[in-house]
């Protein structure tokens, strides 16, 4: 016997399950299917069980996607602001972070907000069923016909919320681009993001004493966008924020360009401890301003040379500075989608209406979420982007 509903949106993550609660609000049928056991499960790890929500400062600046306009209605649609009220009127405490960042505070945590999604979504015309798999789409002049676990399921709307390929220990699957692919639409090339680099023999060997070593730095993007946060180095390679907000736009063989000494005039720094101090040595003038033991490194792989300040030329002072405001390293590659926050590209844009995340060209089929070729900053963007596109899909399902 075949169920049927208005509505059927697969996938119980951030973008599912507003979208279910929307569409529910509206009085349409709907039934939430997930493959996994519980909901939310990316939420409930993200921001180390605090889950960073959303951010003060949210523009379609934050996002990357072929199309860099097509987040502008949906993040109009449902703002920040609108996601920030709904936490306030479930009485979830927050706390603001560096960069405009919320997080869950007090006694409150990951769990809530899944909680407040589960609540919004507690009404008689949403169904959740959980540990169900669709196995097959097809699309009928109704709508659509999903088999699933327990049986055909029938629906006007088919929503994909399935994510992206990141972190497969919570069931990531290339379900959403598959449904995506069967109905003609491109898939852009997928990569991890919001990933921390790995670096080859040779590096990762030099580098391997710093495990655990942060230095402030400001990492440069290619398109020339600049993150100003921590670069931490790791047993494997490089990690920490400005690193996972670099490798959303890192291409493979490219080199990795940082400025370790942001906030410090180098040049001034060593000239004027020449005048005063000319026998310290250029590695204990440095340790002033960065870790001792990256200054060794650094000597020990013949890129700065140890000596006395009263031995540099005029013009050491100068090369030293640009050095450490440019020095690049090549990543052999990134920890990939084991540890990957997100997932680049997805279901072309091209083919979704920004207005409704319908495709354009098949009626009732709509695309939100990860899935689509949209990644935010880290930040909280990612899931603004969920709660949005979830939020516009509901309207209109």
């Amino acid at each position: 016997m075949t169920e049927k509903f208005d509505v059927v949106i697969v996938g119980a993550g951030a973008a599912g399950l507003m979208c279910a609660a929307e569409a529910g609000k509206r009085g349409r049928s709907v039934l939430l299917l997930e493959h996994g056991k519980k909901p939310g499960r990316k939420i409930l790890i993200a921001g180390g069980g605090r889950c960073n929500f959303t951010n003060y400062d949210v523009t379609a600046n934050n996002f990357l996607c072929q199309n860099p306009h097509f987040v502008k209605s949906a993040l109009s649609q449902y703002t920040q602001w609108d996601f920030i009220s709904l936490v306030s009127n479930h009485a979830i405490e927050f706390e603001e972070r560096d960069h405009g960042q919320l997080f869950c505070a007090g006694e409150h945590n990951s769990k809530d907000i899944v909680k407040m999604l589960l609540a919004e979504c507690d009404m008689p015309t949403v169904t959740q069923r959980y540990q169900q798999n669709v196995t097959e789409v097809t699309q009928t002049q109704q709508g659509f016909i999903l088999r699933a676990n327990q049986g055909d399921i029938e629906c006007q709307s088919l929503v994909i919320a399935t994510g992206g390929l990141s972190m497969p220990k919570l069931g990531a699957t290339p379900f959403g681009y598959k449904v995506a692919e069967q109905f003609g639409l491109n898939v852009v090339p997928t990569s991890a993001a919001l990933v921390p680099f790995t670096l080859h023999k040779e590096d990762k060997e030099a580098f391997a004493e710093l495990s655990g070593v942060a230095v402030p730095s400001e990492l440069t993007a290619l398109d020339g966008t600049v993150f100003k946060e921590a670069m931490l180095f790791t047993h494997r390679g490089l990690s920490g924020p400005s690193v996972l907000q670099i490798s959303s736009f890192w291409k493979p063989g490219q080199p990795v360009s940082a400025n370790l000494v942001p906030d410090v005039d180098i040049e001034s720094l060593l000239e004027q401890s020449r005048d005063k101090h000319p026998n310290q040595s250029l590695k204990n003038t440095l340790a002033k301003v960065l870790p001792k033991r990256l200054i060794e490194v650094l000597i020990e792989r013949n890129e700065l040379t140890d000596k006395p300040l009263r031995q540099l030329n005029h013009k050491e002072p100068q090369e030293i500075a640009h050095y450490l405001q440019h020095w690049r390293v090549t990543p052999n590659g990134t920890e990939g989608y084991r540890t990957a926050e997100v997932t680049s590209g997805g279901v072309d844009t091209e083919h979704i209406s920004s207005k409704t995340m319908q495709c354009k060209d098949i009626a009732g089929l709509y695309f939100i979420g990860e899935v689509v070729d949209v990644t935010g900053w880290l930040g909280g963007y990612n899931f603004q982007w969920c709660w949005s596109s979830g939020f516009v899909a509901g309207q209109w399902v």
